[in-house]
């Protein structure tokens, strides 16, 4: 949620547009990679805050040049907002946390009542660990940024498991919108809890990869209406979309619903999505991560690299980065291809 004043010029520089001779590299980064990466157990990552510290430290030092985003992410993975729902949450000592579904079918969605944020689930604890670290974050430079939460369709396939809530889109459609609306003032309630206690908050970012499962038509009418609300729901700078599912019904609609800048799968090129998206959103992307940041060689990066940028007319809106976040495993010297491919671009 964090970065250097520099970083956040540039990243809002980008954003209106100026033109510059050189394309940023960002990277999203979260528990699937960096506490691995900084060789530490995953579940000290998430009860030790020293050690989720030390972590995103370790980062920002080996790759300067980077824009992390959102930057020291106070998270305790997919289980972070369904945990205020009252879902399970199981936790294995050295591998990600899941969450459980809560309910069995739409008949039971009255059984579900809207989460506080400031006193439910884990959002308590994801605040007080960035309350706790403030101090020490800013002594490094960095300021607080972001305000972040999964999306509603992302939450709802949580709380009721993936398959059977699209289903339901199609089966209960009445239902599934008075669930989604539900977990929509849930979300804008979360996001202006965070804006609030952090006044250098100035973006909201937004991770919901089940819209890239809708058609045009139940995306319009499920996913459009509510992240046009949440994107709106306070006057920020910087307004930030995940996707790495499918991304091209949700593409042309982006500027609409006030997204400036949108991640999305290594599988369309940069080219198609300016296309799609229109020239006023930030683009950041994208090598396919896993099997070439994550399971390539640093000449596999580079050649991945000039084939992401090939066909780019301008550098305008351009971040570099990989399709999603930081998956598991990136070596060190494969993210220093990256950067070195960029820069000679």
């Amino acid at each position: 949620m964090c970065m250097t004043e520099k970083q956040w010029e540039t990243l809002i520089n980008v954003i209106k547009g100026k033109t510059d001779t050189k394309i940023p590299v960002g990277f999203i980064i979260d528990s699937p990679w960096l506490p691995t990466w900084a060789q530490m157990p995953i579940i000290d990552y998430f009860t030790n805050p020293q050690m989720w510290l030390d972590a995103n430290f370790k980062a920002i030092h080996t790759f300067p040049d980077v824009i992390f985003l959102p930057g020291f992410w106070s998270e305790f993975g997919m289980c972070t907002e369904p945990s205020a729902f009252g879902s399970k949450c199981s936790w294995p000592s050295d591998e990600l946390p899941f969450a459980h579904p809560v309910i069995t079918g739409f008949d039971k969605i009255d059984f579900i009542v809207k989460p506080d944020p400031s006193k439910d689930g884990l959002l308590p604890f994801v605040l007080n660990r960035l309350k706790n670290g403030r101090s020490e974050i800013e002594k490094k430079g960095h300021s607080l940024r972001f305000a972040v939460s999964r999306g509603p369709l992302n939450i709802a396939s949580f709380l009721m498991g993936t398959t059977e809530f699209l289903m339901g889109v199609r089966a209960n459609p009445d239902e599934a919108q008075k669930l989604l609306d539900m977990i929509t003032d849930f979300i804008v309630d979360w996001l202006t809890l965070q804006i609030e206690t952090f006044e250098t908050i100035d973006g909201i970012f937004i991770l919901d990869d089940i819209v890239g499962f809708l058609g045009e038509k139940d995306f319009v009418k499920f996913a459009k209406p509510r992240l046009k609300k949440i994107f709106n729901c306070r006057n920020v700078k910087v307004r930030f979309f995940h996707n790495d599912a499918p991304g091209l019904i949700c593409a042309s609609h982006l500027a609409d619903i006030g997204v400036n800048l949108f991640n999305f799968s290594s599988d369309h090129s940069l080219p198609q999505m300016r296309k799609l998206a229109g020239d006023s959103v930030v683009l950041l992307g994208s090598i396919p991560p896993r099997d070439v940041l994550a399971g390539g060689t640093p000449k596999d990066v580079t050649e991945a690299v000039k084939k992401m940028l090939e066909g780019i007319e301008d550098k305008i809106r351009i971040i570099a980065s990989c399709g999603g976040g930081m998956p598991p495993g990136v070596p060190t010297q494969n993210i220093n291809a990256f950067i070195d491919a960029v820069k000679r671009s």
